[in-house]
C-alpha cells in the first residue's frame, strides 16, 4: 500500500489560505501529546528511585528505553509509509496509553521496565504527524507548518511539568499522573479517529500542481486500495510479510542513498546542544552559585522562548526566501557562537543572554533540517526520512551522556566547549556541501 493514503493529499489548502482544519488538529495532536509526556517524564528518576533501584540500575533502565526508540524509530516510520499514516498514528498513540498506564501500575522495578517497553517502541507520534504534515502541504509552505507544530508542542512542555508537579504533591501523585497522562494519550487517539480523512481537496490541489518528483511519483501511483481508504474501507491484500519485505527495501534505499552528509550534521548539532543541557543545572551552580531552582526558571524560560520562535518561522523563511538551506547554516553558526559564549561566560548574565538567542537557534535548526532531509531526499518515502532522523538524534541521546561525563572529568565547561568543536565540524560539512543543498532546493522551489 501507498504512504500516500489521501487523495490530493487531503487537507491542504490553497496558497495563502492558511492552514486547514486538518493540519490545526495536528497541532492539537502534538500539543496534548508534548503536555502529557511532560507531566511523567521529570518525575520518573525520582519514582524508580522510590521503587528501591540503584542509580546504575535506573541508568540501564533509561539506557534501554533509548536503545528501542534508537531502533524502533527507523522501522516505525517507515511501517507508517507501508499501511497508511491514520492507523499507524492511532497504534502509536493507542500502545503509548498502555504504556503508560502499566506505568501507573508499577509497584516495581520490574514492571517499571516492563511498562517502558511498549513506549519505547511506539512512543512516535511526533514523527508520524510531521511526515502526515509534509504530505499535506506544498513544499514552501512545509517549514512554516512543521515549525508551528513544534512551537504547539513545546507548549505543551511547558504547561506539563507545572501540572505533573501538582499532581506529584497528592497521595500517590505519581501513579495519578500516570493514569491522566494516559487518558490524555487515549483523548489524543480520538481526535486521531474523528480527523477529517476523507477530506477531498483536489480541486484546490490542481492549482498547487506538484512540488517535488516524490510527490509527483506518489500521485500517479494511486490505486483502488488507496482510493477506498479515502473512503473510509479498510482493503490490505499485502501480507504482514510483503508489509515487513517492503519496509526493509525502504530503510535500504535510505541506507544506500546520498544522504549520509545530512544526517551526520543532524547527529553533531544534537550532540552538541545536549552536551550544552547535559551538567547545565551543576555548571551553573559551580560557577556562578545559582541554586537549582533558579536555574529551572532559567530552563522554562528558554523553553518558552523556542515555542515563540516557532510561530516566527513564518516571517524568517519569507526574509530568506525559502532557502532552507542558507537558514540552516545560519542558525548553526549562530548555535556554535552562543554555546561558546556560555562556555566561556564570566557572569550570569552572559548565560541568560546565551540562552535567550540558543532558544531561537536551535528552534529555527531543528525545523530546517527536518526539512532539508525531505528535500534532498527526493522520492523517499517521508516517514522513513523522518524516522531515521529520528534514529540518528537517539544516538546521540548514547553517546552525549557519555561525552558529557568524560569531559567534565577536566571542568564543568568541558561538555559545552566540546558541543562547540562538534557544531563546528557540522557547519564545515555544510560548507563543503553547498552546491548540493542550494541546487537540490532551487530546483524544486521552480518546479512550484
Amino acid at each position: 500500500m501507498r504512504a500516500w493514503e489521501l487523495p490530493g493529499r487531503a487537507g491542504s489548502a490553497p496558497r495563502g489560505a492558511g492552514p486547514s482544519r486538518f493540519v490545526r488538529c495536528l497541532y492539537l495532536v502534538g500539543f496534548l501529546d508534548f503536555f502529557g509526556v511532560s507531566m511523567v517524564v521529570p518525575l520518573l528518576n525520582v519514582h524508580i528511585k522510590s521503587l528501591g533501584a540503584s542509580p546504575t540500575v535506573a541508568g540501564v533502565v533509561g539506557s534501554f528505553y533509548g536503545l528501542l526508540q534508537l531502533f524502533s524509530s527507523t522501522f516505525v516510520g517507515c511501517w507508517s509509509d507501508v499501511i497508511g499514516r491514520q492507523y499507524s498514528l492511532l497504534a502509536c498513540i493507542l500502545f503509548s496509553a498502555l504504556g503508560y498506564f502499566l506505568l501507573g501500575m508499577s509497584t516495581n522495578v520490574c514492571l517499571f521496565a516492563i511498562a517502558r517497553v511498549p513506549v519505547g517502541i511506539f512512543k512516535h507520534t511526533l514523527s508520524i504527524s510531521k511526515a502526515l504534515l509534509s504530505d499535506l502541504v506544498s513544499e514552501r509552505e512545509r517549514p512554516l507548518v512543521i515549525g508551528h507544530f513544534n512551537a504547539a508542542s513545546s507548549v505543551g512542555f511547558i504547561l506539563g511539568p507545572v501540572v505533573g508537579g501538582y499532581f506529584t504533591e497528592l497521595e500517590s501523585g505519581f501513579y495519578l499522573t500516570s493514569f491522566v497522562c494516559s487518558s490524555i494519550f487515549i483523548l489524543n487517539a480520538g481526535l486521531v479517529w474523528m480527523l477529517p480523512w476523507s477530506e477531498d481537496h483536489t480541486e484546490n490541489n490542481e492549482n498547487e500542481q506538484t512540488t517535488s518528483n516524490s510527490k509527483a511519483t506518489a500521485k500517479s501511483n494511486y490505486d483502488p486500495q488507496v482510493k477506498s481508504l479515502a473512503n473510509g474501507a479498510m482493503k490490505y491484500d499485502e501480507s504482514l510479510w510483503i508489509q515487513v519485505v517492503s519496509v526493509l527495501k525502504r530503510i535500504k534505499s535510505i541506507a544506500c542513498s546520498d544522504l549520509w552528509d545530512i544526517f551526520l550534521v543532524r547527529l553533531l548539532m544534537s550532540v552538541a546542544v545536549m552536551l550544552y543541557y547535559s551538567n547545565f543545572i551543576l555548571a551553573i551552580e559551580e560557577r556562578f552559585g545559582v541554586k537549582p531552582k533558579l536555574t529551572g526558571y532559567l530552563i522554562s524560560y528558554s523553553s518558552t522562548l523556542g515555542a515563540l520562535a516557532g510561530f516566527l518561522l513564518g516571517p524568517i523563511t519569507k526574509l530568506y526566501q525559502y532557502n532552507t538551506y542558507a537558514l540552516l547554516l545560519h542558525s548553526t553558526v549562530l548555535t556554535c557562537v552562543l554555546i561558546m559564549l556560555y562556555s566561556t561566560a564570566l557572569s550570569i548574565w552572559t548565560v541568560v543572554l546565551s540562552s535567550t538567542f540558543l532558544a531561537f537557534s536551535t528552534t529555527v535548526g531543528r525545523t530546517c533540517i527536518t526539512d532539508l532531509e525531505l528535500a534532498l531526499g527526493g522520492n523517499q518515502a517521508s516517514g522513513t526520512l523522518i524516522g531515521v532522523g529520528q534514529s540518528v538524534t537517539s544516538v546521540g541521546r548514547i553517546i552525549a551522556p557519555l561525552l558529557s561525563g568524560i569531559a567534565q572529568e577536566f571542568s564543568p565547561c568541558g561538555p559545552p566547549s566540546l558541543g562547540v568543536g562538534l557544531a563546528l565540524v557540522a557547519i564545515l560539512i555544510m560548507l563543503i556541501n553547498t552546491p548540493r543543498y542550494c541546487s537540490s532546493r532551487n530546483t524544486k522551489l521552480k518546479s512550484e
